[in-house]
């Protein structure tokens, strides 16, 4: 599962948002989550569906094979959550037979005809109605919901929205649609008999055998799945969706989307079988499932799922063509998903405690395709962004394999996911690639089809490598947090020796022990010295018959920590340009933009302008003072050119934002050029800056700019300067923006949402622009509700007052009773 985290407020960083919400975190349960223990084991389900789109109903009827685990059983228990239990029954030569069971809305409990031994099949019939909608699912913040089985607009009440279904299974949804031992460590094949209205395709896990048409209208397409995997991970998707088709090897890679991103689906999705030639490739292992499709579903409540053979994504990742023209923004995702058929999949957690095995080995998927596709900039990028998501997230107290916690949506973090896999990327440059990835292709060998716990992934690499990792899983699978490390350098002009010392400052007395690389430059000549750091203080001496020009710790900057360094501007110019990898250019421009006043930070800020690496160049940019004028002179014909002419359009983007910084007139042919560019960006970014100069002309382009589809950064320019400069004329199309946007972007959104608001004289829009926050709030995950509604209730206070000082008191009436509602 890839988590799209949601919550940033206004303009608050999410870090900080979560970060309160770490503070505020609840005592974490001491009960021992076990592996759920396996009595009866999951051999082979059938399943005959159907739907009730008025009444959002499943009727179903499931044929299980099971048998006992290894002791001899009378007794089934299945999961089976908020059903009608309708009929229950042993299937012996075809016939059926009825069984005694007890049934509490959550679990089946069924008394078997005999005792069972663990050589013995059994297959157990069950008649039910699934419904979702009634039963009282909890979410978290990675997974808003929990009911299984979503029908989306199913009675074509909401205009322009179409009607889908769609299923969610992790962690344990799917017993809300069909009866199972909803546990991860449980693996089945599958068949599924759908039967839908005539004019949807459907898609399930493994390959379509057949299609029926029914004389009702409706049609049944038969799914069949010949591997087992986990019940998790079994899926439903129903809706008018156009499917475009690809292949690998001669298997189907196929894209499910609404029909008017058709034309795009390829663009967005089409690099999949070349992530499948990667993937398979570096495992060793060559894809394992008998096809593998994609589909896009309205209002997922999460990223995306790696269902086998089926993955959902949430509807941001339909892109349309001028989105697309900056990047693919879902690519990173798609990556993420489809690493999982190996890691997830093929071989599953056996438990919750244990889904970094799933997640840590997705998070570092993404990362490998952008360093085997795009270089080793775009992987670093990638990887130094996702390891300090976790250094941000307060989160040094968790576990990475986590056997304590309140329930197991917990888990679906940024340990589990960013810290995972910033130590699965500590331990290859550890063992080097080649005995990584041959450790890889053993632990999926080993376990495919089947279950498995860090422990196996230690047991893997250690046959490989022929090291004992005890040490390396004990401090970071099974322990919590990260060094925090205050790194000082010297030189002794009399002894010839460079000297580093290492301080390790994390509080609670935990000690790291690390394998580093410290690189001892002289010009470009480097020379790399390993070493260990293990003690409160370690203290290096190396060789030098001059003061090196620069003293690189973690030269490969791979390491999970937080540092403080006492480098020199001079020393970090050097690192620029020496050390080079994205991570040391990085780290330089940070040193540069606390000392804009200094002629050598100026020289770094340049170099980051005309790096080759776009991510570096826009990052540059951004961390430009042009209000220093020293920095205005030297950056002003820089930023002009790359406004002008780099190759990609989020740098043109970010440089056309600071040249509107300097807000001269005579840059305003290129910004009025530049809002009619192909790229969101580029439109935007140039509308922002004509608003510098000239804010009549930029409200004329926006009103102009809102008569055509505006989705990005365009989008927030144009309908920031409406809010800002129109009036109740534009409301309509203003809240018809807002309700189309995702809950992130939304929340960006409110405070000028309420302003705009403040204005309006208008009861009906007034009303529904209320609700729409109103509903906002509420949908936002309870763990974050709190930080959202005290952001918002001073706005709705003011909105009040506001509206009682314009006589308006029906309206300050309705802010009153809707604070109220979202109090709740």
């Amino acid at each position: 599962m890839k988590r799209i985290f949601l919550l940033s407020i206004g303009y608050l960083l999410i870090q900080s948002v979560v970060a309160q919400n770490e503070i505020a975190m609840p005592v974490i349960s001491t009960e021992f989550r076990a592996s759920s223990e396996k009595i009866n084991d999951l051999v082979h389900t059938k399943l005959d569906v159907k739907f009730d789109y008025q009444k959002s109903y499943l009727y179903g009827k499931a044929w299980i094979s099971l048998k006992p685990h290894f002791y001899p059983t009378d007794s089934l228990r299945l999961d089976a959550k908020g059903m009608n239990i309708n009929q229950v029954a042993i299937v012996k030569n075809g016939k059926n037979s009825l069984l005694k069971y007890s049934y509490d809305s959550l679990h089946l409990n069924i008394k078997l005809d005999k005792m069972y031994k663990s050589s013995e099949q059994y297959i157990i019939y069950i008649d039910y109605t699934a419904k979702p909608d009634e039963f009282n699912a909890k979410g978290s913040a990675a997974i808003t919901d929990a009911k299984g089985l979503y029908f989306i607009n199913p009675r074509g009440e909401v205009k322009d929205k179409p009607t889908q279904i769609w299923t969610q299974g992790e962690t344990e949804a799917s017993s809300v649609w069909f009866p199972t031992i909803d546990k991860p460590n449980q693996k089945t094949t599958e068949e599924i008999y759908m039967t839908v209205p005539a004019k949807y395709v459907t898609l399930s896990n493994g390959n379509m055998v057949s299609q029926k048409n029914n004389a009702d209208g409706t049609r049944t397409d038969y799914w069949k799945m010949d591997q087992p995997h986990s019940p998790y991970l079994f899926f439903m998707g129903v809706g008018d969706f156009a499917v475009i088709k690809d292949s690998y090897k001669g298997k189907e890679v196929a894209y499910y989307v609404e029909k008017e991103y058709a034309p795009v689906a390829r663009k967005i999705f089409g690099k999949t079988p070349d992530m499948i030639a990667l993937f398979s490739r570096l495992t060793g292992v060559d894809y394992p499932w008998a096809k593998y499709d994609q589909i896009v579903g309205r209002d997922y409540v999460s990223g995306a799922m790696e269902n086998t053979t089926a993955t959902l994504h949430q509807q941001s990742a339909q892109q349309d063509a001028r989105q697309l023209v900056d990047n693919n923004a879902w690519e990173e995702v798609i990556a993420h998903e489809l690493f999982h058929q190996w890691f997830g999949d093929y071989v599953t957690t056996e438990s919750w405690s244990n889904i970094t095995l799933n997640e840590s080995f997705a998070t570092i998927g993404s990362q490998l395709w952008n360093e085997y596709n795009y270089g080793k900039d775009e992987g670093n990028a990638e990887r130094y962004k996702s390891a300090q998501d976790y250094l941000n997230s307060n989160s040094e107290r968790k576990n990475l394999v986590r056997f304590n916690y309140n329930e197991q949506e917990e888990v679906f973090d940024a340990v589990s996911y960013n810290k995972g896999g910033a130590i699965l990327q500590m331990l290859r440059n550890y063992v080097g690639d080649s005995a990584f990835f041959k450790s890889l292709n053993l632990y999926l060998n080993t376990n495919k089809y089947k279950n498995a716990e860090a422990q196996n992934l230690r047991l893997a690499f250690e046959e490989v490598t022929g090291k004992d990792l005890n040490w390396f899983w004990n401090q970071w699978y099974y322990g919590s947090g990260h060094p925090v490390l205050d790194i000082n350098y010297s030189y002794n002009n009399a002894n010839k020796t460079a000297g580093v010392i290492v301080r390790q400052t994390q509080t609670g007395g935990k000690l790291f022990k690390m394998p580093v690389a410290i690189d001892v430059y002289t010009g470009a000549n480097k020379q790399r010295f390993n070493v260990w750091t293990q003690n409160a203080t370690d203290t290096f001496y190396f060789p030098a018959a001059a003061k090196p020009d620069l003293i690189n710790f973690d030269g490969d900057k791979i390491l999970l920590a937080q540092k403080k360094e006492n480098k020199t501007l001079d020393e970090y110019y050097n690192q620029y340009k020496f050390a080079a990898n994205y991570i040391d250019r990085r780290e330089a421009i940070d040193s540069a933009e606390k000392r804009q006043d200094q002629a050598r930070a100026l020289d770094i800020l340049k170099l980051g302008l005309q790096d080759r690496f776009y991510g570096i160049r826009e990052y540059a940019i951004e961390k430009l003072d042009v209000k220093r004028a020293d920095v205005k002179t030297m950056a002003e014909p820089i930023l002009a050119d790359l406004a002008k002419n780099d190759a990609r359009r989020t740098v043109r983007a970010a440089a056309i934002s600071q040249l509107g910084e300097y807000k001269q007139t005579k840059y305003l042919s290129l910004f009025q050029s530049a809002v009619n560019d192909s790229s969101y960006s580029v439109s935007g970014s140039a509308l922002a800056a004509i608003s510098q100069i000239d804010t009549a002309l930029a409200f004329r382009e926006a009103k102009r700019l809102v008569q055509t589809q505006v989705k990005g950064k365009l989008g927030q320019v144009v309908y920031m300067s409406i809010i800002q400069n129109g009036t109740d004329s534009e409301a309509e199309k203003v809240l018809t923006y807002f309700e189309g946007l995702s809950m992130q972007q939304k929340l960006e959104m409110i405070a000028p949402i309420i302003e705009f608001l403040g204005k309006s004289k208008e009861p009906v829009f007034f009303k529904r622009g209320l609700d729409d926050v109103t509903t906002l709030v509420q949908d936002v995950p309870k763990e974050y509700r709190q930080q959202v509604l005290g952001f918002v209730e001073p706005m709705f206070i003011g909105l009040q007052k506001a509206k009682t000082a314009q006589g308006q008191q029906e309206l300050a009436t309705y802010v009153e009773n809707k604070l109220s509602e979202v109090k709740k």
